[in-house]
């Protein structure tokens, strides 16, 4: 585990700004009901604020990764994961207008997602990271952690091709090694309510220094 940023400031104007907010963990762990509920949250105090997606099905590569992800289609393991990065890519400089803008972006899975299932599957853990640097980092990841086990028991497990429980625990393993101080670890495996009331916190904090002027910074970049 790293514990420095792994980022490197791309913007040192100290304006007010929106927070870049990335929910993060194995599929079923509860990413999209706690990225709902803080959108509304930051709703409800008066914030701009957007929630995101990615992969990003509507557009051209988004739509070729969904007919991969439902088994439509086969692809090489690089290409799919080079079509991920790219899904990432094609929405950055709008996610930086935004940012700048003073929106806050509430987003449902990021790089980090794709270099654990990426790696999970036997590719080169720094091949992997590579097509991811220089994108935004985000200010906050929010880790939510559950057994696989205990995910595969909530509705909908495997509709998906990742969806296997033997495959989600080598990309728990991957997710350690992103870590850094950036990550914020929850246990996803208490209520909603309990689990909404540890990401407000965290969340607010953020968002806070955010419109105080801390600067935007690249991914992975030194």
């Amino acid at each position: 585990m790293d514990n420095g940023t792994n980022c490197s400031v791309m913007d040192a104007s100290n304006e007010s700004r929106g927070a870049l907010i990335v929910f993060e963990g194995l599929d079923r762990s509860g990413k999209t009901s706690q990225c709902g509920r803080m959108l509304l949250y930051l709703e409800g105090l008066g914030h701009s604020v957007e929630l995101w997606r990615f992969p990003d099905r509507t557009t051209s590569v988004g739509q070729m990764i969904s007919a991969y992800l439902s088994n439509k289609s086969q692809l090489d393991d690089h290409t799919i994961h080079l079509l991920f990065s790219a899904n990432r890519w094609e929405k950055r400089s709008l996610m930086e207008m935004k940012l700048k803008a003073g929106t806050t972006l509430i987003v449902d899975r990021y790089s980090y997602s794709g270099v654990a299932f990426s790696s999970a599957k036997g590719l080169d853990f720094e091949w992997c990271k590579a097509p991811e640097i220089g994108l935004i980092a985000p200010d906050l990841v929010l880790y939510l952690n559950i057994p696989p086990e205990k995910a595969a028991e909530r509705g909908g497990y495997g509709g998906e091709r990742y969806e296997q429980i033997e495959f989600q625990k080598k990309v728990a393993q991957h997710y350690k090694l992103l870590e850094d101080s950036s990550w914020k670890i929850i246990d996803a495996s208490q209520s909603l309510e309990d689990v909404e009331k540890q990401v407000k916190e965290m969340v607010s904090e953020h968002v806070s220094s955010c419109r105080k002027g801390k600067p935007l910074s690249s991914l992975w970049s030194y």
